[in-house]
């Protein structure tokens, strides 16, 4: 299994992150991406992905935070992480008008720098779309950022307009929870070609644990609730998220 989006970094995990990364291995998870949301953040995440062989990095600022940043300064930092070799994405970034955390304009602003760079360092993204799917429409339209929109829950209309785009569908917990008729209906639409499976982690947690700590092994049960709506084995779907998985990010594991 791969988790294409987790927040291993998060305070969440403090008591028992080493062991927990450590055995996810043998638990059958292949490798993770663990996606930044701000400055500190980056470090943070570029840190794990250099101590497991596993871990991989997203370093980006995710728009609940975007207000902190003076882009002028950090770009030139932004650009030092995205170079090292176990990072892979530029995320978590987007727009998140259900927190309105930091002002609309500013989030619209940063996701749009964030894209252009992405863009130039041809450098696939970890989209973030809350209750703003117009302005983020918009913004990848004008950009063509190559990359995936991160746990996923909108209508298949939305979804058929990023597919077009060449965006990759991530799907996490959200598609067991109960009355989860769209993302559902998202997962079973989606070519499995442009499918991805994530936790983001520690938070979304499936059904049957959910209310409890995530983490990526729990990919399994979302997993099974995609291929039940699709009329194929959990790990059919696996195998083919894998796949995706390694070729949006360029991670080819022997």
């Amino acid at each position: 299994m791969i988790d294409t989006h987790a927040h291993y970094d998060s305070r969440r995990f403090d008591d028992d992150r080493d062991g927990l990364l450590s055995s996810l291995p043998q638990k059958g998870v292949g490798w993770f991406l663990s996606c930044a949301d701000s400055a500190q953040s980056c470090k943070d995440v570029l840190a794990l992905a250099e101590k497991y062989p596993h871990a991989y990095a997203a370093c980006g600022i995710h728009p609940h935070n975007a207000s902190e940043v003076d882009w002028m300064r950090f770009k030139p930092l932004l650009r030092q992480y995205l170079t090292h070799e176990k990072c892979v994405c530029l995320g978590e970034i987007g727009l998140d008008y259900h927190y309105d955390f930091s002002p609309r304009e500013v989030q619209r602003a940063l996701f749009a720098r964030q894209l252009v760079l992405a863009v130039e360092l041809d450098m696939p993204v970890s989209a973030h779309i809350r209750e703003a799917t117009e302005d983020a429409l918009k913004l990848l339209q004008r950009c063509h950022p190559r990359g995936v929109v991160h746990c996923f829950t909108g209508s298949i209309e939305t979804a058929r307009i990023l597919l077009n785009l060449g965006m990759y569908l991530g799907f996490g917990g959200a598609v067991t929870f109960k009355n989860a008729k769209k993302p559902l209906e998202a997962a079973a639409f989606c070519p499995i070609e442009r499918l991805l499976l994530e936790t983001d982690a520690p938070y979304m947690t499936p059904e049957p644990f959910r209310g409890k700590r995530c983490n990526s092994t729990h990919i399994q049960y979302t997993a099974q609730k995609i291929a039940d709506a699709r009329g194929i084995t959990a790990d059919e779907l696996i195998g083919a998220a894998d796949k995706n998985a390694e070729r949006l990010f360029g991670i080819r594991l022997a």
